[in-house]
């Protein structure tokens, strides 16, 4: 296997989030590093059957990877050899009105390669083209986003009964929806019509719910937490679960550093004040943060979010036995976007905690050594590959390294099993 079949390639990423809100995939967008998305070719060709190869080996058995190319001649060479083992391919319907295109499309059906179609807002594929497609990834119009919110309001106000003719929903079960911009309406398209998963999580209007409210910890992440340490488990695996809950970090941070403690040093990362604290102290605040715990699933994509990306940045840097650095840039990703979830200015929260500079110069200052990872971890969170691709040359980080660090964390958060929906 050689390297140069990711270092010719820009790819970015949008999680694809299942009614459980766990990742149930990714969309991958992928263009040849040295052309703009819409170019019909590239000065240097990636050899498809390769990078076909290198998904497959670095991809855990089972998780959907939905590749989203948007180079027209990159398409049609991984179609040519896209087969049933291969990761699923993004359609747009207006490549069938290509004979040459449509005749690969069609060859790599027969050969049992996992498609799905998209077009247009409220447009969905002729009746002459279903099976040719494992599924559709459709996106609502206004209006029917209206219908399907109305449908939403009457089943759950008790209404429906009420109505003569209740709207039926144009939520199809079974499809990946994009661009649902409201939490009414993803709980609908999730709860009520079963689609299989949402593409992108409209978190700005969940977070807008609780403008006049405090967000709190995750009730799952403390009980999981309460668990390990009667268990006796190691530090490490504790450490590790309470990386996964940024809310909790950062009460964590300001707890170990409160005047209530008396502690004769600054605490500046979670392994010190794990270590200082102790199991036993540690139980008795998390059984205090539990009684208002929060079980809003529809928190979970953000939080997860924030977890992949201080995940992707410690990827990023090749610490190489540095742990301590390695978990240094982890909490800097994971802190970039507290402010979302503690409801106040990010420069007012990290202004309470005693980070080491690196982190705070990268988050309040833009500068610093942290500043590149930060910076590429958050354009790789789109589909703007050009504007990703200027981001990793300016910073000097190589395709090759940011491509295969999106993939190592990926791969890894798509591995773990999802978990349900109840405490059990």
């Amino acid at each position: 296997m050689t390297q140069s079949v990711l270092d010719n390639l820009t790819l970015g990423y949008q999680p694809l989030w299942s009614p459980l809100r766990q990742l149930a995939g990714v969309r991958l967008f992928v263009a040849p590093a040295d052309a703009s998305p819409a170019a019909s070719g590239s000065s240097t060709p990636v050899d498809a059957a390769h990078l076909l190869a290198v998904l497959q080996e670095s991809w855990p058995d089972q998780a959907p990877l939905l590749l989203s190319i948007q180079n027209r001649h990159m398409l049609s060479d991984v179609l040519e050899h896209a087969g049933e083992q291969g990761p699923w391919l993004e359609i747009h319907h207006d490549l069938l009105a290509d004979p040459a295109m449509a005749q690969r499309i069609h060859a790599a059906r027969h050969r049992k390669a996992s498609l799905i179609w998209r077009g247009e807002p409220g447009k969905h594929p002729n009746a002459s083209l279903e099976s040719t497609f494992s599924r559709k990834l459709l996106e609502l119009t206004v209006g029917e986003a209206l219908i399907g919110l109305r449908a939403s309001m009457l089943k759950h106000n008790g209404t429906a009964a009420l109505s003569a003719s209740p709207p039926a929903s144009p939520v199809m079960p079974g499809q990946i929806y994009q661009s649902v911009a409201s939490r009414a309406l993803v709980e609908h398209c999730l709860d009520d019509q079963d689609a299989w998963a949402v593409a992108g999580w409209p978190s700005d209007d969940v977070l807008h719910g609780y403008r006049l409210q405090i967000i709190q910890p995750d009730q799952r992440a403390v009980v999981k937490l309460i668990e390990a340490i009667m268990a006796d488990e190691s530090l490490e695996s504790i450490e590790h679960t309470l990386c996964e809950e940024p809310v909790l970090v950062f009460r964590f941070l300001r707890f170990v550093n409160s005047a209530a403690l008396g502690l004769p040093t600054s605490i500046d990362s979670l392994r010190h004040g794990l270590m200082v604290l102790g199991y036993t102290k540690l139980k008795s605040w998390l059984m205090e943060q539990l009684p208002t715990t929060s079980s809003d699933l529809n928190l979970q994509p953000i939080r997860t979010a924030m977890v992949m990306r201080a995940r992707l940045m410690a990827q990023l840097l090749d610490a190489g036995e540095e742990d301590a650095l390695r978990r240094d840039i982890y909490l800097c990703g994971l802190l970039s976007q507290i402010d979302l979830l503690i409801g106040e200015p990010v420069a007012a929260a990290l202004g309470r905690l005693p980070l080491s500079d690196r982190i705070s110069s990268a988050i309040l200052a833009d500068s610093g050594p942290y500043l590149p990872y930060l910076q590429v971890a958050s354009a790789l969170e789109s589909s703007a590959l050009t504007q990703i691709h200027t981001v990793c040359k300016t910073h000097q980080i190589s395709s090759e390294d940011a491509n295969r660090a999106l993939l190592r964390t990926l791969a890894a958060a798509l591995a773990k099993p999802a978990r349900g929906k109840l405490l059990t």
